[in-house]
């Protein structure tokens, strides 16, 4: 073979060689590396309930309209196994994100963490549905729990205070937590919370832990002045030391079970309930609803007075007047009364 020949063989295999090296690059680009996802600041979010679920993903995906070309993510997706590899998970799209990018967060179980939101809770039914909501694990899963003695045994609440474990924040966890690993994770939170200083401050009180939760349940039924919790916190340990009935409005409602109730009438007052500290005088068995931090703290740091009564101000702004002795507290119920019938009058015109 002439040089000339050889020269020219080899010019077209390297041109080829090229060629095919020019398509495969292309190919990878188009397949792995172009931008095929669109998607608002915020992201857009799927969900993979169980290994493998990829043909939920999909869907997802094609609902949420943030890939320009679906099967080539499905095409890339295959390649890299993520039809059977990928793992259980929240996951976020970004705006820009190529299908390499998107089939490695599947694989590789690249989480986006869920702001857990734990707030206005009453009841364990209540927190039940807003974890089974926000989490994989459905709200049956933690009711079970929530009602589970021996289970609840181990981190030193019972089915009635279990509430006090869990402090209202927002919190962050993976989508796939266990609810079990959900309630260590509480019950760590609550061990960071009480720390000694206010361990020490419970003690000089008398109380334990769950007993300033279950009166800070209390406080916060009471008022949403954060001015006056640690008044009112500190009427009701007055009235606790003296063995008075707490007489609170609010654990009537719990113990009838109507959170709607405007007036406390006396039938109301005679229902048989533990809860119902017009019968029963000390603490009920548990909170009445979830105790807030600033709840607590009241609570923890109350106002030392001689107050043993409270009456909502006639002014009407969902502030009290507070009395030492019954004929002051009658005094100021009449001026209350007085302005309700006012507004009431007023308002009927």
């Amino acid at each position: 073979m002439s040089r000339k020949k050889l020269s020219v063989i080899i010019g077209i295999a390297v041109a080829v060689l090229f060629a095919a090296a020019a398509a495969g690059t292309a190919f990878v680009y188009s397949l792995f590396l172009k931008p095929n996802f669109r998607a608002d600041a915020g992201g857009v979010y799927i969900y993979a309930r169980v290994a493998g679920d990829f043909d939920y993903i999909v869907r997802q995906i094609e609902d949420a309209g943030c890939a320009v070309d679906v099967k080539s993510f499905v095409r890339a997706a295959r390649l890299r196994h993520a039809d059977t590899a990928l793992r259980p998970g929240r996951y976020s799209i970004k705006d820009g994100m190529c299908n390499r990018e998107v089939v490695n967060m599947l694989n590789g179980g690249m989480q986006t963490p869920v702001k857990l939101r734990i707030n206005n809770i009453r009841l364990p039914e209540q927190l039940a549905r807003k974890l089974g909501a926000q989490l994989r694990a459905d709200s049956a899963q933690f009711m079970t729990l929530l009602g589970d003695s021996a289970f609840l045994k181990r981190y030193d609440v019972d089915c009635r205070n279990v509430l006090s474990l869990f402090l209202p924040d927002t919190y962050e966890v993976y989508w796939t937590i266990e609810p079990e690993a959900l309630f260590d994770r509480m019950c760590r939170e609550y061990g960071r919370f009480w720390n000694d200083e206010r361990r020490k401050k419970a003690e000089a009180a008398g109380l334990t832990p769950l007993e300033v939760s279950v009166l800070a349940s209390i406080v916060d039924s009471e008022t949403n002045s954060r001015r006056e919790k640690p008044t009112v916190a500190g009427l009701y340990i007055n009235r606790l030391r003296r063995g008075i009935p707490l007489q609170s409005d609010p654990t009537v409602k719990f113990a009838v079970g109507d959170f709607s109730l405007t007036q406390i009438l006396y039938e109301h007052l005679d229902v048989e309930s533990p809860y119902n500290t017009y019968k029963y005088a000390g603490l009920p068995p548990g909170p009445i609803c979830m105790p807030t931090k600033e709840g607590i703290d009241a609570v923890l740091n109350y106002e030392k007075h001689n107050y043993l009564y409270m009456c909502a101000k006639e002014t009407l702004d969902g502030e009290h007047n507070f009395a030492a002795t019954l004929s002051e507290h009658n005094r100021n119920a009449a001026r209350y009364h007085a302005a309700l019938r006012r507004w009431m009058r007023q308002n009927r015109k």
